[in-house]
């Protein structure tokens, strides 16, 4: 099933090209790499599907709805999280606290409204705070629940940016470069993540300059070389392409 899908996207900057009538689909429950060389046109298709920019042409449908140029809040509050290279998180706040403040749709978050349904949003704290340990067991981080987000290393930070995006409801998860900067460890433990991720019926798709990693978890790959889609298909067929090779590798 295709839960997000571009079709024809394009979008220039002054003379440049820089998405040329790019189509994809993502399906859920898979894991899909978005590969190229630098300039290739990759995170401009992430900001576009993430609303940071609106394309000049095309169209952008999530569960078969249109969401073509939509502000990236709403985008987010439809289910599409992203991981971004440079971490977003609140550096001098407790890492359960960094989670809880993810939660969408707070009842809390009104003063005056929480005056007035105080047990609700009691409720609504303890069930957010139970959803929050079991979202730090699943991405390895318990025993860090009381550490500041900025004492974690970078790695663990990643990953507590994945359970902020899982406590808001994101259905669709776009990675840029999840394991840049992290140690091998880190490595195995944040891919071993993204494939439970797509195991539980979450939608994957990752930009990645290593191929080991691509080759480790994809299910599907797009090359993007000028802009366009150059090639695609299982990982094996788009890394043996010899054109791919040449573009993307130099051999």
């Amino acid at each position: 099933m295709t839960v997000l899908e571009l079709n024809n996207l394009s979008k220039s900057f002054g003379g440049v090209r820089a998405v040329d009538r790019v189509s994809m689909g993502f399906r859920k429950g898979r894991i899909t790499g978005l590969i190229g060389p630098n300039g290739a046109g990759k995170t401009t298709v992430f900001n576009l599907i993430s609303g940071f920019l609106k394309p000049d042409e095309g169209k952008i449908s999530y569960q078969d709805q249109t969401i073509t140029g939509i502000l990236p809040w709403k985008v987010a509050r439809m289910g599409i999280g992203r991981l971004f290279q440079d971490i977003h998180l609140f550096p001098h706040m407790r890492v359960v606290d960094n989670i809880l403040a993810a939660f969408q749709k707070q009842t809390g978050e009104n003063p005056l409204l929480a005056l007035f349904v105080r047990p609700k949003v009691t409720a609504e704290e303890k069930n957010h705070r139970g959803q929050t340990q079991e979202l730090l067991r699943f991405v390895g981080l318990s025993d860090k629940a009381n550490e500041l987000a900025e004492n974690l290393s970078h790695g663990q930070q990643k990953l507590l940016s994945i359970a902020r995006l899982l406590a808001a409801e994101a259905d669709v998860l776009l990675m840029d470069e999840p394991t840049a900067g992290v140690s091998p460890q880190m490595v195995d433990k944040i891919l071993d993540l993204i494939k439970r991720l797509a195991e539980n019926g979450r939608t994957v798709v990752f930009i990645e300059h290593n191929m080991n990693v691509v080759i480790e978890i994809a299910d599907w790959v797009y090359f993007m070389d000028n802009g366009q889609v150059a090639s695609f298909g299982s990982p094996d067929d788009v890394l043996g392409d010899p054109e791919v090779r040449k573009a993307y590798i130099g051999v």
